[in-house]
């Protein structure tokens, strides 16, 4: 049967090549969209929210299966609305929204028939996916399952080592991806999660899953946590179509071994905790995440921005209020974000440039003294203007030349302050970061 696989995926690479394609040619084709969304909204939610200690509370404090069963048979989320979840996404501009349909412990929103462990079998006897599916794509949202590789509640995942056992799990978990990619029309994303020591790679039969689900939605794109070597000039089959590093910002653009750009995407939470949790109130504030935003898309990453609702279902009030606040800025900005990346233009000390086609994005978010340097761009830009209102930027040379020419390069050229008098301290708000679009002479 392996040997199949084997002819079956030497056939796919081959066909790909006879078309005048290889395998980074079709991911970037597949992948154009998740480039251009550049913001989605990754939601975390399961009966975790009932001891409203984090999503890992059943493995950190050790409770028993048995033990644990109290919040599966109190899981009632009566305040549950996904259509004002995915209203909230779409007004802090998100694209695209990851949920978990299945965590580490087992328990799946979605109705699968291969488990009891499972919404239907609560108290709130719904298929909660299918709520969020239909709710999302109706406000044009692009969907993304998230499914844990890893099961505390199936026995025969403890049992690894016993071949009988371990692929009895390894059915199991291969039957419920093919429901989640059979019963809810298109999905965008299938976010797989995680690869840790041995179980990485062909341990999850990794060849076979992606056969299964490139033949039953050929346009998902896959993460890279199931364990292959993305970096390679043909990647592993399975090594995903975009990187994912967690709570932290790449220092430069992610590339493969010949150099050339590989998507990717940070994942972040909003206060430290990804499943719900009561005394976690330590905010990221609206600066933060746009600021976080922009560095991704001026190294041609996207940010995937996660919310933790509580047991009934709701999305904390200040995970809200941050989310709306983004949002504004957004809405007056976004065109500095979406389809854009890297800019041609080195970094600048005062915050980061990105780019689409003859637009070169500055956005100024660290407090600067006196003007605004563009290095070596005397002589490039034909225009300025302010993203926000689209008022014009008049350009100008370094103030009082006298003094200060000799500290500046001879095709340098500045941009008026475009931040609060220095007098006044800069808030720590979204409404600090301002945008200057450069239209560069062709």
């Amino acid at each position: 049967m392996k040997y199949l696989s084997v002819i079956i995926l030497s056939f796919i690479l081959s066909s790909s090549m006879i078309f005048g394609q290889n395998a980074y040619e079709v991911r970037q084709q597949r992948t154009e969209w998740f480039r251009d969304a550049r913001f989605g909204m990754f939601i975390h939610w399961g009966i975790y929210a009932i001891p409203a200690r984090g999503e890992w509370v059943k493995n950190r404090e050790n409770i028993s299966t048995e033990d644990y069963q109290q919040y599966f048979d109190a899981f009632d989320p009566v305040d549950y609305n996904p259509k004002e979840w995915a209203k909230l996404a779409k007004k802090a501009g998100m694209k695209y929204a990851v949920i978990t349909t299945k965590h580490h412990d087992g328990f799946c929103l979605f109705d699968s028939k291969y488990t009891d462990y499972k919404a239907t079998r609560t108290p709130a006897k719904r298929d909660l996916i299918k709520e969020f599916v239909d709710a999302f794509r109706a406000e044009g949202i692009k969907i993304g399952f998230y499914y844990s590789l890893i099961d505390w509640y199936q026995p025969d995942f403890a049992n690894s080592k016993d071949e009988q056992a371990w692929n009895r799990y390894i059915d199991y978990m291969h039957k419920q991806v093919e429901e989640l990619l059979t019963n809810y029309g298109k999905i965008d994303i299938l976010w797989v999660d995680y690869s840790a020591g041995e179980l990485s790679g062909e341990k999850w039969e990794a060849t076979k899953l992606v056969e299964m689900v490139r033949r039953l939605q050929p346009h998902i794109l896959i993460d890279n946590r199931l364990g292959g070597n993305m970096f390679k000039d043909t990647p592993d089959f399975f090594a995903g179509d975009f990187g994912g590093p967690e709570q932290i910002t790449p220092p430069a653009i992610i590339r493969d071994d010949s150099g050339r750009p590989i998507p990717w995407e940070l994942c972040l939470t909003l206060n430290n905790s990804w499943g719900y949790n009561r005394t976690d109130f330590n905010y990221k504030t609206a600066h933060n995440i746009i600021y976080t935003l922009i560095n991704c898309v001026s190294k041609n990453g996207n940010l995937l921005l996660n919310v933790g609702p509580d047991a009934k279902g709701v999305i904390p009030k200040r995970s809200v209020e941050i989310l709306e606040e983004v949002g504004e800025w957004m809405q007056a900005n976004h065109e500095s974000i979406y389809g854009c990346g890297p800019a041609q233009f080195e970094k600048p000390e005062w915050g980061w440039y990105t780019q689409k086609g003859d637009a070169v994005y500055a956005h100024v978010t660290n407090f600067n003294i006196g003007q605004i340097c563009l290095r070596g761009m005397l002589g490039k830009i034909k225009s300025a203007s302010l993203v926000a209102d689209r008022s014009e930027l008049r350009l100008s040379e370094i103030s009082n030349s006298n003094t200060n020419g000799k500290y500046v390069g001879k095709d340098d050229i500045f941009l008026p302050n475009l931040q609060p008098r220095l007098t006044t301290t800069p808030p720590n708000d979204a409404s600090f970061i301002r945008v200057a679009k450069l239209a560069l002479q062709k």
